[in-house]
């Protein structure tokens, strides 16, 4: 009788020198929780609507336009797959969880029981349940949560617990290995990997300029919002938040919270439960290459004053509009998205070096920083000035702008002083058009000087001269912001 082939010796692996990530898992994997909490019925109806993917928009043109935005990931049940019925998460599943509960991961950061985890995850929620590797079960105390941050502090009563070393984000480098561990669709530690796409990342909306954010190509899914992004030393580097996604699900770009970021707002909502931020208090815009050839700069790094607020440090310490912040206190300001989570990650009070350039030359100014205001609002909310019907006659400048006076109660409306602004009422002039100017945009100045009256709108733009690139600040809605228009281009 043939004899059965009986377990062979392990066998020389095949291909060598790739990543292997058990040993970090084994290590690190203890730390890693699932968080559960159930919702308020409000919230759960907001959060419905997020959580839905955007159906394809026609243009017009006959092609569907799909639009492409960050979502956050609350872990919505999965849709029954053939051959894979009773999955965990699935509706029907004998271990689904109830309706109106938001699924994430979260890890240990101290053994005698604090645990951290994402704002949205728990945001609005009546209870939160943490369970642990063991199986073991606690309901958790919200510590405190930042929205801004979106970094949430929880609580359980436990001792001896593992802890998740902490590592330093600032090192990290585009193309480093890092790892992923959290629970997608309710699926407890499941491992990814992949590598640094890119640091220092700006969220498109303005909730989170405050983040510079980690952009890495590891597979997130809905389930793994508050889980730890790992380096090689199975250090946490970072808290995955966020990816960006035409379908709601993995396309390969996410997004995490750097770990010293989330630390910063650790150590706030321990001593008082909210995290307070620097505030300079200016309306900033990127520059481009126009917007540099108009300020007569050799290249467009820098975030271009737009605004200064009145009373606010920046105004105390003498910035001017137009100016360009090139740095703070000797770190670079190569992008308008950099100075937020500069200035943000500051304490009030604390005193700041702004190299700025002005009129082409370099000027150091000294702020004092104030608390920063979550109420102000955001800049380039709300909508267009209504655009009056103009006169037909020609407009009085050579970029073609028709402007019109604007009246007292309009100025109110807009916010605006006495004798200041005018309303654009049609761009004739190709060049304005293509900067994007349009009818019921609000002209305030041209380059620094103020303008109050269509006479005194077109006599700056005469005495700046035909051909050269003109700075035109423009208020729209609840924003103002430079255009760089250049009339060669028209």
């Amino acid at each position: 009788m043939p004899q059965l082939a009986q377990p062979a010796a392990p066998a020389p692996e095949l291909v060598g020198n790739l990543p292997d990530f058990t040993r970090l898992v084994e290590q690190v994997g203890p730390a890693v929780v699932s968080v559960q909490a159930e919702i308020g019925s409000k919230l759960q109806a907001r959060r419905a609507q997020q959580q839905m993917p955007q159906d394809d928009e026609d243009d017009g043109s006959g092609d569907a336009q799909i639009p492409e935005f960050f979502r956050r990931f609350f872990g919505p049940g999965m849709t029954p797959m053939p051959g894979m019925p009773g999955m965990p998460g699935m509706p029907g599943a004998p271990n689904a969880r109830p309706r109106g509960t938001s699924l994430g991961t979260g890890f240990i950061i101290s053994s005698d029981g604090y645990v951290l985890t994402n704002h949205h995850v728990v945001d609005g929620a009546d209870t939160v349940r943490i369970k642990l590797s063991d199986r073991r079960e606690f309901t958790a105390k919200v510590v405190g949560s930042d929205e801004q941050s979106d970094v949430a502090l929880l609580k359980i009563n436990a001792t001896g617990l593992p802890v998740m070393r902490v590592g330093d984000s600032k090192l990290l480098k585009p193309g480093q290995w890092v790892v992923a561990i959290g629970s997608p669709f309710g699926l407890d530690h499941s491992v990814t990997a992949g590598i640094v796409s890119a640091v220092g990342r700006a969220n498109p909306g303005a909730d989170q300029r405050y983040v510079p954010f980690i952009q890495t190509d590891v597979a997130i899914n809905k389930g793994n919002s508050g889980g730890p992004l790992l380096d090689t030393r199975g250090q946490v580097v970072g808290i995955n938040s966020q990816i960006f996604s035409n379908s709601g699900g993995y396309m390969g770009v996410s997004f995490a919270i750097p770990i010293d970021v989330a630390m910063n707002a650790v150590k706030q909502l321990k001593a008082t439960g909210k995290v307070t931020r620097g505030q300079l208090g200016v309306q900033i815009q990127p520059m481009d290459r126009d917007t540099a050839k108009a300020l007569g700069l050799a290249d467009a790094s820098g975030a271009l004053v737009a605004r200064v607020e009145q009373g606010s440090p920046a105004e105390r310490a003498g910035v001017l509009r137009q100016d360009v912040i090139r740095s703070v206190n000797g770190q670079q300001v190569y992008d308008a998205s950099d100075l937020p989570p500069i200035i943000g990650a500051m304490a009030p009070g604390t005193k700041v070096t702004l190299d700025v350039i002005r009129d082409g030359k370099p000027h150091s100014l000294s702020a004092t920083l104030n608390a920063l205001d979550d109420n102000v609002a955001e800049a380039g909310n709300g909508r267009n000035a209504a655009p009056d019907k103009a006169p037909a006659n020609a407009a009085g400048n050579a970029l073609g702008i028709l402007g019109k006076d604007l009246l007292p109660e309009q100025r109110a409306r807009l916010g605006l002083q006495a004798g200041e602004g005018v309303l654009v009422a049609q761009v004739k002039g190709d060049a304005a058009r293509n900067a994007g100017l349009q009818a019921g945009d609000v002209v305030l100045a041209v380059g620094r000087t103020d303008v109050g009256s269509v006479a005194a709108l077109d006599a700056q733009l005469r005495a700046v001269g035909t051909g050269k690139p003109v700075m035109l600040l423009v208020q729209r809605g609840g924003g103002t912001r430079y255009m760089a228009i250049n009339p060669a281009e028209g």
